[in-house]
């Protein structure tokens, strides 16, 4: 084929992933449809991955995926006109133009990732159909590997992208008309925070990580900052996933059990992404107007800039999470605010704190309420308190490291009480 070009491949895996919501987008915004656009897209791909080894990668490989995409859908439509023995209906497309329409215009407008985030993150969505569906669409992941990644069958979380799409058709929602990025663009940032913080400390299941959730969110991030390099809390949510997801490697010993912040080997910290992470909250802090993200990216810095855990300065993190408290006042900012409060002014003043936190229904069966009750109870010298809910916390948590790892804290604050 012409379009091929000569010279090494290039990494067809990364290259489809990054093309494939631009694809979807073009196709969506001519043809509508969003189940049928998928589908053509996804045979593409599929097309590419089998093509593009043996024969290379195409000089265009977007206008490429695009015609082959636009094919398999007129194919299909015409299959079905057949089949009814009448023409393709009005509302599937417009007759002549959609039908022959060259691929060459479709790849003549912008990257639309955007704007396919933007619908995906539609605010009449649920929570959880946002996710899975940017997850799907604009992540390129497989229903199989979303659902794996949640821990539910292939088929339950096929159900829940199948009704999100419906959602989105009842909502009368058109990939012409999406919200105002200034409105939707704090959507978008917080399903990709969900996103990153479900990989980086999984909700249940065996393992604390999910590397293809965090991967995926900070790639995600990086698509977001491309499209919108002068918004500060793009930038902020960037910057906190890098100096997070920096901490991964030294998280978990050999055997799996949880290392607690204070207690990691912070030679294995990624200090490439931590000077990344750095670099783009500090010149985010001092070009745009203050946000959460910037906010928590900043906490995040003071952590990763500890060569070890007694060099943290605890009483800039405090100040930062009482400006954090002031953009969203949760219980789960006040918990951390709580623990910044114990390391400046002494476990009483915690404990103190934290009584707020358990008047308020939303974190009164949190596990981490109780670990963090814990541990403070165990700086107070309380160890026969500190022993009881750090085995509540165990009983609480879903997710099987945690849950190791407070027994263990558990049976160790047993041991001293002993001494």
């Amino acid at each position: 084929m012409k379009t091929f070009g000569a010279g090494p491949p290039a990494p067809t895996e990364d290259l489809l992933r990054e093309l494939a919501p631009q694809v979807l987008g073009a196709l969506i915004r001519r043809y509508g449809r969003f189940d049928e656009c998928e589908d053509a897209v996804q045979e593409a791909l599929l097309a590419a991955v089998v093509q593009w080894p043996a024969q290379g990668v195409p000089a265009h490989p977007r206008s490429w995926l695009i015609t082959v995409a636009t094919r398999r859908l007129i194919d299909q439509w015409r299959a079905d006109s057949a089949r009814r023995n009448r023409e393709v209906t009005d509302a599937l497309m417009t007759p002549s133009r959609a039908a022959t329409a060259p691929a060459a215009d479709l790849d003549e407008v912008d990257d639309d990732t955007l704007t396919l985030l933007l619908l995906c993150c539609h605010p009449d969505l649920p929570e959880a159909s946002r996710i899975a569906l940017t997850l799907r669409a604009v992540g390129g992941l497989t229903t199989a590997e979303i659902a794996r990644s949640f821990l539910v069958s292939e088929p339950t979380m096929a159900q829940r992208i199948s009704r999100a799409k419906q959602q989105l058709k009842s909502a009368g929602a058109r990939f012409e008309d999406p919200p105002p990025v200034e409105r939707a663009r704090a959507d978008v940032l917080h399903v990709l925070y969900l996103i990153f913080n479900e990989g980086y400390t999984a909700t249940s299941g065996p393992g604390l990580h999910r590397v293809e959730l965090t991967t995926e969110a900070i790639r995600l991030a990086r698509v977001v900052r491309r499209l919108l390099p002068e918004d500060g809390e793009v930038a902020g949510l960037l910057a906190l996933m890098l100096l997070t997801d920096a901490r991964r490697p030294a998280r978990c010993g050999p055997d799996g059990n949880v290392i607690p912040l204070e207690e990691q080997d912070r030679t294995l910290w990624d200090r490439s992404a931590i000077g990344e992470g750095i670099s783009l909250i500090s010149s985010s802090l001092t070009a745009s107007t203050l946000g959460p993200y910037q906010l928590q990216a900043a906490i995040a810095a003071v952590h990763a800039e500890a060569r070890q855990a007694s060099d943290t300065d605890w009483r800039q993190i405090l100040a930062l999470y009482l400006l954090l408290e002031g953009f969203t006042p949760t219980p789960v900012v006040r918990l951390n605010r709580a623990v910044a409060t114990a390391m400046v002014h002494g476990p009483q003043a915690g404990l103190e704190l934290l009584a707020s936190v358990e008047a308020d229904s939303r974190t009164a069966t949190y596990h981490r309420l109780a670990s963090v009750r814990a541990h403070m109870l165990e700086m107070a010298g309380d160890l026969e308190a500190a022993q009881r809910n750090y085995l509540l916390a165990a009983r609480r948590t879903t997710s099987l490291p945690e849950r190791r790892y407070l027994e263990l804290k558990a049976a160790r604050a047993g041991v001293k009480r002993q001494q």
